[in-house]
């Protein structure tokens, strides 16, 4: 990975946790649905990355989006969760051919298809583990289960019209 690459990925970044904490924060559908669209820094990461880096990459966007939000590591425990998952998932989502050397993963070079079937189980998990923790339990199961479903579909179409709007084919 050259220079300009991780200088570029810093500053999206950077730009995606200043949308997160100052717009997407107050974003909410209804009081269901909350938008963390900072997964896509997770999400984005090339896939010939060191997992030590991305696990790290994780915990730090997630306690910089903690002390933002005022939240004790809720936000950094699912995010490190899903950079795990994402370790695995990503090799079963592998194509046949393997992805060349720093692939760009993103909804214009993959395809929706792919890029949903990548995306949605990670989000669903962020969003499962940080509003299981943030209701404190299971005793509101099904308003929580709701809230769940509804950050998650909301979070995933934000990301797709990020994605559309500032993304560009690299083929």
């Amino acid at each position: 990975m050259n220079r300009f690459n991780v200088f570029s990925g810093l500053f999206r970044t950077i730009l995606l946790i200043l949308a997160q904490v100052i717009l997407f924060k107050n974003l909410v559908l209804f009081d269901s649905a909350f938008c963390f669209a900072y997964v896509l820094i997770f999400l984005m990461l090339p896939m010939d990355t060191n997992p030590i880096v991305q696990l790290l990459v994780g915990f730090v966007v997630g306690i910089i989006i903690d002390a933002f939000y005022n939240t004790l590591g809720i936000h950094a425990a699912a995010s490190v969760l899903v950079v795990y998952l994402r370790i695995y998932w990503s090799r079963v989502m592998t194509p046949s051919g393997g992805y060349d050397s720093g692939p760009k993963i993103n909804v214009r070079t993959q395809g929706i298809g792919w890029f949903l079937t990548y995306t949605y189980p990670l989000i669903l998990v962020h969003a499962l583990l940080l509003l299981f923790i943030e209701a404190s339990g299971f005793g509101l199961f099904w308003q929580t289960l709701t809230k769940v479903f509804y950050s998650s579909v909301f979070t995933t179409v934000i990301i797709l019209i990020i994605q559309y709007l500032f993304y560009k084919k690299m083929k």
